[in-house]
């Protein structure tokens, strides 16, 4: 699947009034709440990043449980729709950008990335988002990733799904947490997964161990 189908198939679903059920499928609460419950384990935070923000769904639990939120999204459309609903909120910064093309000095205590990588045209480009994430999270910061199977993305029509992407983030990350969320549906089958990037102190004491 290309860049611009993925771009078409994002621009037709979020043209809905609840793209994707997130507001109105038990899986999908279900889903954000342990997103949200592995995004808190070690309490507030000073500074988190959201890759994907969709109709801000998620934006809108997350934003009380930080100072600062930074939100990414590719499609300008998601951007405005989860700027409406959380306009509450003054601590959030919008950024309208491909994830392998963000960069900032700034280092995020939290990054949540769900249900996004696997839009990426193939496992290379998926590959150098994962680097880049990880070089954007502090010493001792949480990564809360979720995605669908490798098996329901392919079936999708994109190259890889959660498998794949936890593989690429292990080769960087200490995985601490993996939670598997399905129901009989065939599309509602996925792997939430937190990861822990050890900093220098964390690291000799997980050797020591």
């Amino acid at each position: 699947m290309t860049l611009d189908t993925n771009h078409q198939l994002l621009e037709r679903e979020l043209a809905v009034d609840d793209p994707w059920r997130l507001d109105s499928s038990s899986f999908e609460q279900e889903r954000y709440a342990q997103m949200l419950r592995m995004s808190r384990c070690n309490g507030d935070y000073a500074h988190a990043l959201e890759v994907g923000c969709a109709a801000g769904a998620f934006t809108e639990m997350l934003a009380p449980h930080c100072q600062r939120v930074t939100v990414v999204d590719v499609m300008p459309q998601a951007i405005e729709r989860a700027r409406r609903r959380t306009r509450k909120w003054s601590h959030i910064t919008w950024v309208v950008c491909d994830i392998q093309q963000f960069s900032t000095a700034e280092q995020f205590d939290l990054i949540v990335v769900a249900e996004i990588l696997y839009y990426l045209k193939d496992i290379a480009d998926m590959h150098a988002a994962i680097r880049n994430l990880v070089s954007m999270l502090a010493p001792n910061g949480i990564l809360v990733f979720g995605s669908a199977r490798d098996a329901t993305c392919q079936r999708w029509g994109h190259a890889a799904g959660a498998e794949t992407a936890i593989a690429l983030f292990n080769e960087s990350l200490s995985e601490v947490e993996r939670l598997h969320c399905r129901t009989e549906s065939v599309n509602e089958d996925c792997l939430l997964v937190r990861f822990r990037k050890l900093g220098r102190s964390s690291e000799q004491s997980y050797v020591g161990h």
